[in-house]
């Protein structure tokens, strides 16, 4: 590592120098990284798969440097820049529901400080091996991997997600994985040595944790987001709670939206409200003044928009999706995670989509995009029975339709945007459900 960041200063990279990474091979990435940092740089990992013109839009920054092969080793004794917790040391992605890059910028102790209580929290120490199936531009993965190195535990870097045998291979040696939801239960199904499943990047499923149970696996799964990295975790299956350091409030939404889904099945409930934080583990924002989510307020509160209950300390953060994703449908408001909740439990979804399409009168029309393959995929009734026996009117889609595989984003979950874009550009994969 010392001689890769030796090779990066002669070429004149260190502080406020930008490089972007991106070798192919996930270690050699990694490595960069590490080297990158080392030299007082600050790396951005991004998809090898880019060129030079896609780098600059989104990064908006004169780059540096651009790294994409293995960097050679120099050899020599000269000393290292000083390092500093507030270095701006760490950049990455985040995309969102959107599928659209953002580059974010964050102090090296925004991540290097919260390792302690990870390890505290999930039982992870350096006799352990953590797979991290995933691509290293997704910040949830790079954060797993430097995490693990940090920690002295043995990362297993595959790049993407591994798939069949390969899977129950990785999983042989490995005590920990970092996944997301829709992937956790492909670790239970492969027998291996896993006692710890960190889980991030979505909600659990319903019943997830009880698999786990079953198959001896501990489930920690945590909220939060790329711009505030940890906010709440849950270690035991008591809901989340606050991350160490963290404070949490749920604030009216500025908008003056009004979103209550659920009243007619529950009784009246409070208008849902927008998820604030304060804490060490914040992000400093966007590179190139791109727009983002992010708002701040001038006490150092921060939030993306995502929704939960009403919260109060000590209380456990019931989140209920992401604000900006909300569909407007006939005067109400509809979370959309709410309806994939009910709906994802229906035999034969694998997953599910829930987007509002333009309409006339309505405004939009709650359109469900079921991921299933066509000769398996559930009947349109039973899908509609199970909305009207879980679901408000203004929830239950109108629209329904089937595709073998949902469009995700790096961290695995479903692009919505995406979809709505597809759907309304005629993709003749996302067909009508009978």
């Amino acid at each position: 590592m010392d001689g890769a960041a030796r090779h990066l200063r002669r070429l004149g990279l260190g502080p406020g120098a930008l490089v972007a990474v991106a070798p192919a091979d996930p270690v050699e990435l990694l490595v960069a990284v590490l080297a990158a940092d080392l030299a007082g740089a600050t790396p951005l990992v991004g998809d090898p798969a880019w060129d030079r013109e896609r780098w600059g839009q989104v990064t908006g920054e004169h780059l540096a440097a651009h790294i994409d092969a293995p960097l050679p080793h120099v050899p020599g004794h000269d000393p290292h820049p000083e390092a500093r917790p507030g270095d701006l040391a760490w950049a990455c992605f985040s995309s969102g529901s959107t599928g659209r890059p953002r580059a974010i910028v964050r102090t090296r102790a925004s991540w290097t400080d919260s390792y302690a209580h990870l390890d505290r929290l999930a039982g992870i120490g350096p006799d352990d091996v953590v797979l991290v199936p995933g691509p290293l531009v997704s910040s949830l993965y790079a954060f797993a991997a430097l995490h693990a190195l940090a920690t002295g535990a043995t990362a297993i870097l595959p790049g993407r997600w591994p798939a069949g045998r390969s899977l129950a291979a990785h999983l042989a040696g490995a005590s920990v994985v970092h996944v997301v939801p829709h992937r956790l239960p492909d670790v239970l199904r492969q027998p291996g040595s896993v006692r710890v499943a960190l889980v991030g990047g979505a909600a659990l499923e319903p019943g997830a944790r009880a698999a786990a149970d079953a198959a001896g696996v501990r489930v920690v799964s945590y909220y939060g987001a790329t711009e505030m990295s940890f906010v709440a975790m849950d270690a035991d299956g008591g809901g989340l709670r606050p991350f160490p350091e963290v404070e949490i409030e749920v604030r009216p939404r500025t908008d003056g939206s009004r979103t209550g889904s659920g009243e007619a099945r529950t009784g009246a409930q409070a208008p849902l409200g927008e998820v604030w934080a304060r804490s060490p583990w914040l992000a400093e924002g966007y590179l190139a003044g791109a727009a983002g989510p992010l708002r701040r307020d001038g006490d150092g509160w921060v939030t993306v928009g995502d929704l939960a209950e009403p919260y109060r300390p000590g209380q456990v953060l019931r989140l209920r999706g992401r604000g900006d994703g909300a569909i407007q449908t006939g005067g109400a408001t509809v979370v959309p995670e709410d309806v994939e909740e009910v709906l994802r439990k229906v035999p034969g979804v694998a997953d599910i989509v829930v987007v509002g399409l333009p309409h006339p009168s309505l405004g939009a029309v709650v359109t469900a995009v079921v991921e299933a393959q066509e000769t398996s995929a559930p009947r349109r009734a039973l899908l509609e029975a199970t909305a009207r026996g879980g679901l408000d009117a203004a929830q239950r889609p109108r629209r329904w339709f089937v595709v073998p595989s949902l469009p995700r984003n790096p961290t695995g979950k479903p692009a919505r945007a995406l979809v709505a874009a597809r759907l309304a550009g005629g993709d003749p994969e996302i067909r009508r459900l009978a």
